[in-house]
């Protein structure tokens, strides 16, 4: 396959959208600013002739197959692209053929462009190794997944690995603007109401390929595009949700309420409320991980783990499989028993020390090992818990100004019962005197 940008295979099939739109050069990327600028190791591949093994890591619609076709089109390359969901070792071993018989008798080299790598068996990949090795064509594999999981080492490591991000709403905006009066795309034949570009920002989720699919079904309906026309090509309600306004601060107001009071089907409502809006997920994994610590804390441990781990898994694979991680987090946070002991306890500690309630640290607990600390008496007579029974031992801990000072006071809700009775008991032995 030669580049995309013939222009007689143009003129003979009507291209989507987005595949008119997708830029030509460097210059007309809209965002990954890290990857574009000078120096930047795909700025290096486009403007000099040695070939170059990357990797394109990132969420769908952030360029990843456009930045494929840009260094082949203003390097003049040949291109070469195959289809990990198609394509087997013998599509592979072809293509690697081909692109050595071009580069010997023209000299000309292969971009050698494996969407969706990731899905590639071992073998497959394998086969890619001769060619990389050997520099026989110029590889860039892209994939939405993590490449460290799904690529073998021996491939990975003779590549370089970008990582892409979502496009920002700004950056999808732009997309948008320049499609409506570029002639490549609609050349100014509709307009677009901003009501509705807002409209289609929120839909795309920063994925550009989506928010031109988008724009091109509403411009087949109507020329002067609005909210309504959106709505309807899309077959996608509008949310009215503000980022920036009052929607966004109820909204994630009662999202967060509505877990207090474990009412899980709320809580999944304004979920949904937000990523239809187009919120960002991580602002909401951001929320989830907190209310795990300050609303459920040691009531149930295993929730800030879960949390977390909704949020790794957004920031990994994104929006749409991400709200199945998100709304998973918040059953369990909504479900869980619920305790506010962890942000009361340091609420309180915080707030002595605020008031000037700090006192020495304990001779006996301070640092003894730096040249010196001996002669200061750092560290003499500490008793190291581990020697006695239980792993408890009677000594100063605390500054003499808040040595009585109680900060965490667990409730009995849940697992933080059992954490109630010990720290009791351990509170109780620690504070008596000998």
């Amino acid at each position: 396959m030669d580049s995309l940008f013939d222009s007689a295979a143009e003129e003979a099939t009507p291209q989507p959208l987005a595949v008119r739109m997708r830029p030509r050069t460097l210059d007309e990327v809209i965002g990954q600013r890290h990857l574009l600028g000078s120096g930047t190791p795909l700025r290096r591949l486009v403007e000099s002739e040695a070939p170059m093994s990357l990797f394109l890591w990132g969420p769908p619609g952030t360029g990843k197959t456009t930045l494929a076709y840009v260094v082949s089109n203003v390097t003049k390359r040949r291109f070469v692209e195959i289809s990990a969901v198609s394509a087997g070792v013998k599509d592979v071993r072809a293509a690697i053929d081909n692109a050595r018989r071009e580069l010997g008798m023209t000299g000309r080299q292969t971009v050698l462009f494996v969407d969706e790598v990731h899905r590639f068996n071992k073998a497959q990949q394998d086969a890619l190794l001769p060619a990389v090795e050997n520099r026989w064509v110029t590889f860039i594999g892209a994939t939405t997944e993590n490449p460290f999981f799904s690529v073998i080492s021996p491939l990975l490591s003779r590549s370089l690995l970008l990582t892409l991000e979502s496009l920002s709403d700004d950056d999808v905006r732009a997309v948008l603007q320049r499609a409506v009066t570029d002639p490549r795309g609609l050349a100014g034949r509709a307009t677009l109401a901003p009501e509705a570009l807002d409209h289609l920002v929120r839909l795309a989720g920063g994925d550009a390929r989506r928010s031109l699919t988008y724009l091109e079904a509403a411009a087949l309906l109507a020329d002067d595009i609005t909210v309504e026309v959106v709505e309807k090509a899309v077959d996608k309600a509008a949310v009215r949700y503000d980022r920036q306004g009052d929607q966004h601060y109820d909204v994630i107001s009662a999202f967060i309420k509505s877990m207090r009071g474990s009412d899980a089907d709320a809580a999944l409502h304004y979920l949904a409320r937000m990523i239809e809006a187009g919120e960002d997920p991580r602002f909401i994994a951001r929320r989830i991980v907190i209310f795990a610590s300050e609303d459920v804390g040691m009531a149930d441990p295993t929730c800030l783990q879960t949390a977390v781990a909704a949020a790794q898994a957004v920031q990994l694979i994104g929006l749409p499989e991400g709200q199945i991680n998100l709304a998973h987090a918040v059953i369990h946070c909504a479900m869980a028993p619920k305790s506010n002991a962890v942000v009361k306890a340091i609420g309180a500690a915080i707030g002595d020390v605020r008031k000037g309630l700090i006192g020495q640290v304990p001779g006996h607990l301070r640092d003894a090992h730096y040249p010196g600390a001996a002669k200061l008496g750092h560290g003499d007579g500490y008793k190291y818990p581990h020697d006695f029974e239980h792993g408890l031992v009677r000594q100063e801990y605390a500054p003499e100004q808040v040595r009585e000072r109680r900060y965490y006071e667990p409730t009995r809700h849940g697992a933080e019962g059992p954490v109630a009775e010990r720290w009791a008991k351990i509170r109780d032995f620690l504070r008596k005197t000998p």
